[in-house]
């Protein structure tokens, strides 16, 4: 089936997203994507087992089916996005980190046996590179990577148009490669990518360079920060750089140091045409993706690492749900 045709059998399809996260699970139903119609939340509660959320999500889809102007004969699908590990093929969510108590739950044949619909599952960070490559920022890139950049380090990778998988649906996964043989912690493994490049790994990081300021008598804003909660947060950080803070400043360059460094990783391999980079990228913008393309063009090779564009992505809190919505129509 051409991608043409696929495209006439998605026309005048109304479309379920569900974005399951650790904290909370939006369900939205689509007629136009990528604008949601209407949107349902409510707390996820992992430490209360899957049932009471799966059961929220039926009656969620149901009271979205019988919302004013739904035509709910012209159901076209179901897309769930989660965090994984999962099994995309069979639909099973394997206990993610966020959610430990979903162990082996079958959410995709669960939903189409409740809705009679073809219901699919992929893992957070693929979703969005199926969204940011449809309706954000890599729009017209054919070879397209994009990060999530959050807590933690995700990646899906986009070739020729198309989401690659790999045998076992982790394919692209930088955040787990080992940049330096010792250093914070990601992916449960010192010095990965996720370390040096997440919101989790500059947390990290933070904190070990605000103890060792204030020993030294440096000033800066996020020591109050330090000795009040005993830590530093990825924001934090963020809005002291803001204030001019230059401790801040230096960790904000050497995380993007770090990330250019995993940019010319995916460069090399996969000489994309974008890289698209969420989370922290959105809100910190050319304070951290300066060094990280400057050092892509030192550490890439310097044909692809000079075609490839690294940009924000442009999707911002709406990625989860359009994530999901892409993931129902088969993108």
């Amino acid at each position: 089936m051409s991608e043409k045709q696929s495209d006439q059998e998605r026309e005048n399809k109304i479309w379920i997203g569900v974005d399951v996260g650790g904290t909370k699970t939006a369900v939205v139903i689509s007629l136009e994507p990528p604008v949601m119609h209407v949107r349902i939340e409510f707390p996820t509660l992992p430490e209360q087992g899957p049932e009471r959320a799966i059961e929220l999500i039926k009656q969620s889809i149901h009271k979205l089916l019988d919302a004013p102007g739904v035509d709910k004969t012209k159901l076209g699908g179901i897309g769930v996005s989660c965090g994984g590990p999962l099994d995309q093929k069979t639909g099973v969510v394997m206990a993610p980190p966020n959610l430990p108590t979903w162990v082996d739950v079958p959410i995709t044949s669960i939903l189409s046996k409740e809705f009679g619909v073809k219901c699919r599952l992929e893992n957070d960070a693929n979703a969005g590179a199926v969204a940011e490559h449809r309706f954000g920022a890599g729009q017209g890139a054919h070879h397209m990577i994009f990060l999530t950049m959050g807590t933690g380090l995700g990646a899906g990778v986009i070739v020729d148009d198309h989401l690659l998988i790999g045998a076992t649906g982790q394919a692209g996964e930088i955040g787990h490669v080992r940049l330096t043989p010792s250093g914070p912690v990601g992916y449960n493994k010192a010095g990965s990518v996720e370390g040096w490049a997440s919101g989790g790994g500059v947390a990290q990081v933070a904190c070990q360079e605000v103890e060792a300021a204030i020993k030294r008598g440096e000033a800066t804003v996020l020591a109050a920060k330090f000795q009040a909660n005993g830590a530093v947060t990825a924001k934090d950080v963020g809005e002291a750089a803001s204030q001019g803070d230059a401790l801040a400043k230096r960790i904000l360059e050497s995380t993007g140091n770090r990330l250019g460094e995993a940019l010319a990783i995916l460069v090399d391999l996969f000489n994309p045409d974008r890289i698209v980079i969420g989370g922290m990228a959105m809100r910190l913008g050319d304070s951290l993706l300066g060094p990280a393309r400057a050092m892509m063009q030192r550490e890439g090779l310097p044909g692809p690492a000079a075609h490839c564009q690294v940009v924000p992505a442009s999707l911002g809190e709406r990625i989860g749900d359009v994530s999901a919505i892409c993931i129902a129509m088969g993108f």
